[in-house]
């Protein structure tokens, strides 16, 4: 008999993908949602393949203390990915950002502290919670799990969804710790690859604004990887019984500059932005280490596969302003 599983905020962008991948592999799955008659939120979900026999959809507030109680019961693991990303200003960082984040995961945690069948928690962090601590990241420098964002370099900088995911780790790992429950913590960059869900999420709308006449790319280095990957990863760290600790899963470092070159040489005629955003120095590529993601079983889709499924998905749901160029 193949387990049960829950997925929080299961109509994002990640979740989505993972609860493709539990159904494929014949878990039966139990998926929180913001609101369940909101056909945008389920019913992509609804459609894929064992959704009708195996699975269920629950309405869950992150903010509200016990609202997982119901999702978590009965479940043998816990995948919990929701939490709130866009880029961009607030006025309200705190309700924004940090709340649903960090009350958010020890909400969900506190009902699989109750819940005596959950034998493991998969967080889905962020190698934001990893790399931003004012220590310089040059080429040779090799970024790993022993890494940590702080919290004070985080508000110095106003980078609030880099504070909400390091307070909300570092809470999570506090409170399982004290609890005793078993959990592993993924933690990937900038995410792209198809989106199973209709609407356009934050890091997917990184790579359609360089593609839809962008003036200028950002002056700017990311990790990128393939949201499947990501998936997979999430999955990956369930069912491993050794799987422990944070991992890493970042695909490839780059800088915009690269991105632009690579997405000119996938689409020659596309419309592409040629200049940079500042005349700033680039900043500089740095790496990050693949070896606990690898051991765990990753294994990493080429950044030019992700980009042509990324854009082929956009040009299949109407997203593209040149889809000629594509």
């Amino acid at each position: 008999m193949k387990k049960t599983v829950c997925v929080t905020g299961a109509s994002g962008y990640i979740a989505s993908w993972i609860v493709r991948f539990l159904l494929h592999r014949g878990y039966t799955v139990k998926a929180s949602v913001r609101d369940t008659k909101d056909p945008k939120k389920t019913e992509h979900l609804l459609a894929l393949d064992g959704a009708k026999e195996r699975l269920q959809l629950f309405k869950a507030n992150l903010l509200e203390e016990g609202s997982f109680d119901a999702l978590v019961d009965g479940c043998d693991g816990v995948f919990h990915t929701a939490s709130p990303f866009f880029m961009g200003s607030t006025t309200d960082p705190q309700a924004d950002f940090i709340d649903p984040a960090l009350k958010g995961t020890l909400n969900v945690l506190g009902s699989c502290a109750k819940t005596p069948s959950v034998k493991r928690v998969v967080l889905t962090s962020s190698i934001a919670a990893v790399f931003a601590n004012g220590k310089p990241r040059t080429p040779e420098v090799v970024v790993d799990e022993s890494w940590w964002s702080t919290p004070e370099f985080c508000e110095q900088a106003q980078q609030w969804y880099m504070l909400s995911k390091t307070l909300a780790e570092n809470a999570a790992w506090k409170f399982v710790k004290e609890k005793g429950i078993d959990m592993v913590a993924i933690n990937p960059s900038m995410v792209i690859g198809p989106l199973l869900q209709p609407t356009l999420n934050t890091s997917s709308d990184a790579i359609l604004k360089l593609i839809n006449g962008a003036e200028t790319y950002p002056n700017m280095t990311s990790g990128w990887v393939d949201v499947r990957d990501v998936a997979n990863a999430h999955i990956l760290a369930f069912e491993n019984p050794s799987a422990n600790g944070r991992y890493c899963t970042v695909g490839t470092v780059l800088h915009y500059s690269k991105l632009v070159d690579i997405l000119l040489q996938l689409y020659p005629n596309a419309k592409l932005p040629e200049r940079c955003a500042d005349d700033k120095p680039f900043t500089p590529t740095y790496q990050v280490s693949k070896e606990k993601a690898k051991s765990l079983g990753v294994v990493f889709t080429p950044l030019e596969q992700s980009l042509k499924d990324t854009i082929d998905d956009f040009k299949e749901k109407g997203f593209l302003k040149y889809p000629s160029a594509f």
